[in-house]
């Protein structure tokens, strides 16, 4: 088995990082071996040196790569490396020398407060089964911010109805409690009982049409399906939704330190960028309403 190979499975089996991530450090060092392949021939990562990894850099720049997606790549190598020193097979870390591009700070994209609660509150959803379901799914990425792959995992053992809390399986399989609005209850009991009669005994809250647990695409479907209904932002994703949690948290007052505990954020910093958000939100209020804020 190659190194990154090795690498690849000890991401899933001991950090137990998600599919999605495992895929994309792939596709990165896969890309890196085809350059090098390409520039040097055959060669061993063991070799490598700052100049090689710098080359792949200028290459990914000059086709057009967004800074954004080479920062990325260059993660990637970097913790790579950081897993051959650490199983002692290096003595010093080769990306640790190549300078990342500079990148734009992109702020969160959100859904306004009276756009989600017209959704919610204006009998957009159907009364069948995926109408309930599809509501839940709404609900629960706005009303607590959980991941996409955290909603997609929740088992119908990790909900306290009487509390309104659940408990969410996060990144690295750190454990978090969440709790949810007490107006989602009625929501989430409409839904289980349709669900019951259809399919008892399932373990997984969100279920397709035939009682198997929902995917990635089912999910995304139904959130751009809804959302486009009461927003013409032209990003429609669960993380979209999850960015409008936080962001209205923060702009009804909530600690930062509060928000990064729901978020399952591993740093403050991570969290800090919704401060931006609701910055340029004042800074537009002031600029409307001020008599001299335009000039």
């Amino acid at each position: 088995m190659s190194y990154h190979e090795e690498y690849l499975k000890y991401l899933q089996d001991e950090k137990r990082c998600s599919s999605h991530t495992v895929k994309a450090y792939r596709n990165d060092l896969d890309q890196f071996v085809q350059f090098c392949n390409k520039r040097i021939g055959d060669f061993d990562f063991l070799n490598v040196d700052r100049f090689l990894i710098r080359s792949w850099v200028v290459e990914m720049m000059e086709n057009k790569i967004s800074a954004r997606s080479v920062n990325r790549k260059i993660s990637t190598l970097k913790s790579f490396y950081k897993y051959l020193m650490r199983m002692e097979l290096l003595d010093k870390n080769p990306v640790d020398l190549v300078t990342k591009p500079k990148t734009k700070k992109r702020l969160p994209v959100f859904v306004e407060e009276e756009d989600l609660n017209r959704l919610l509150d204006n009998g957009y959803f159907s009364d069948d089964f995926e109408g309930r379901r599809d509501k839940v799914i709404v609900s629960f990425l706005y009303g607590t911010g959980v991941r996409l792959s955290e909603l997609k995992n929740l088992r119908t053992a990790d909900i306290d109805i009487e509390r309104c809390m659940i408990k969410v399986l996060g990144k690295r399989n750190k454990e978090r409690i969440v709790p949810f609005p007490r107006s989602m209850r009625s929501v989430l009991e409409d839904y289980l009982e349709i669900r019951e009669g259809l399919f008892g005994g399932q373990d997984f809250l969100l279920l397709t049409i035939k009682g198997v647990q929902v995917y990635d695409k089912l999910i995304y479907r139904v959130v751009k399906k809804n959302l486009s209904l009461v927003t013409t932002i032209s990003k429609k994703s669960p993380h979209v939704l999850r960015h409008s949690f936080a962001t209205h948290l923060l702009n009804n007052g909530a600690d930062l330190n509060a928000i990064k505990e729901l978020l399952g954020h591993a740093n403050l910093q991570a969290t800090e960028i919704y401060t931006h958000t609701s910055f340029e939100k004042l800074k537009s209020v002031y600029e409307q309403a001020h008599p001299r804020g335009s000039n």
